[in-house]
């Protein structure tokens, strides 16, 4: 439960401060391989969460608007080349960065939908020769918790047949399946509440499921505190 400060007027002479009890919104994360379709859904979920009154906004990782994020960007787009363990160190940097307005948020009683999140970065780095699940989860301990992480599932196969594939650094079938499997081993880990989502089906269809499990979570994480990942 969260206190929130509020400006009261009375009888337009004068004003007063009073903090009010706030529920906390959900954390909310979208996984899955490249061009499963979770920006779309993330942005439709904010967009129906908000049409029914709720507080809702969204995150995306890599944040490409700050320093680190634009390094970030820089490597995706195949305009710089860096070395691999300082390119994940990087990319847990750009999530600590947020932690600070992630927790803001939620205090608020806004409901965070988030494109992206550790997960990700441990599947996609330990999808490289030399890298173990365990190195690539340690930066990221202690992160803020998801209340719920929905992954869509979807065939890296039929994920080439999406647009724009093969733009970025990592969009190659043969890596993607790779990551997938780094995924299927994260999601044993039931510490995490994750939801597997069945990405080839309509859009429609993949959004039904997940405005209906994001408004379950969200009641059921209003009075509960935030979590620590991997902890």
């Amino acid at each position: 439960m969260a206190l929130i400060k509020v400006l009261y007027s009375f009888g337009g002479t004068g004003k007063f401060w009073r903090f009010i009890n706030c529920s906390r919104g959900a954390l909310i994360v979208l996984e899955g391989v490249d061009r499963a379709g979770k920006t779309t859904q993330c942005q439709k979920l904010v967009q129906a969460l908000q049409q029914s009154g709720q507080a809702a906004e969204m995150m995306r990782f890599p944040d490409r608007a700050t320093k680190i994020g634009q390094l970030i960007s820089s490597y995706l787009e195949k305009k710089s080349n860096l070395e691999d363990h300082t390119v994940h160190l990087l990319f847990s940097a750009n999530r600590w960065e947020m932690v600070p307005l992630i927790r803001q948020k939620l205090e608020e009683g806004i409901n965070l939908v988030v494109d992206r999140y550790a997960f990700s970065g441990v599947a996609f780095t330990s999808a490289k020769p030399g890298f173990t699940l365990e190195w690539c989860m340690n930066p990221d301990m202690g992160l803020p918790k998801p209340d719920l992480v929905m992954f869509l599932q979807l065939n890296p196969s039929m994920a080439e047949n999406r647009g724009e594939y093969g733009i970025e650094r990592y969009e190659t079938s043969a890596f993607q399946r790779t990551v997938q499997q780094r995924f299927e081993e994260l999601m044993q880990d039931s510490s995490v509440n994750w939801k597997v989502i069945d990405a080839a089906r309509t859009i429609e269809e993949v959004h039904k499921d997940i405005k209906l499990l994001s408004e379950d979570i969200i009641s059921l994480a209003q009075n509960q505190p935030v979590g620590e990942l991997w902890r």
